[in-house]
């Protein structure tokens, strides 16, 4: 009897310790939210010279900038040289105010 006295203890304080950490848990929203700044905040701390980056380059860095709109950038450089100013950039479809002020302080000349 003393067994299952004991081990009875043992599982309710098992279950009290584990009742914190599944209370804060996060729901898959506020993970993938959580998940979404963290790669906002990671791609921030690098910058990136549009006159000279690659695709990769700046889909890596820009926020708001995949493959397709990098190569865009590429693309509006090579036709019409390179960027006089960094406002020149929402000359690119698919690069409105949003996404430039999103990105004006990770771009430079």
């Amino acid at each position: 009897m003393k067994y299952f006295t004991a081990l009875r203890g043992i599982l309710l304080a098992l279950t009290l310790l584990s009742a914190p950490i599944v209370s804060f848990a996060a729901s898959p929203a506020e993970a993938a939210a959580k998940s979404s700044a963290l790669a906002t905040s990671q791609k921030s701390e690098a910058g990136v010279n549009i006159n000279t980056a690659s695709a990769e380059e700046l889909a890596s860095t820009l926020v708001g900038v995949g493959p397709k709109l990098a190569q865009a950038i590429i693309d509006y450089r090579e036709a019409n040289g390179v960027f006089g100013d960094k406002a020149q950039l929402m000359e690119v479809k698919g690069i409105g105010d949003s996404v430039f002020n999103k990105n004006k302080t990770r771009i430079s000349l």
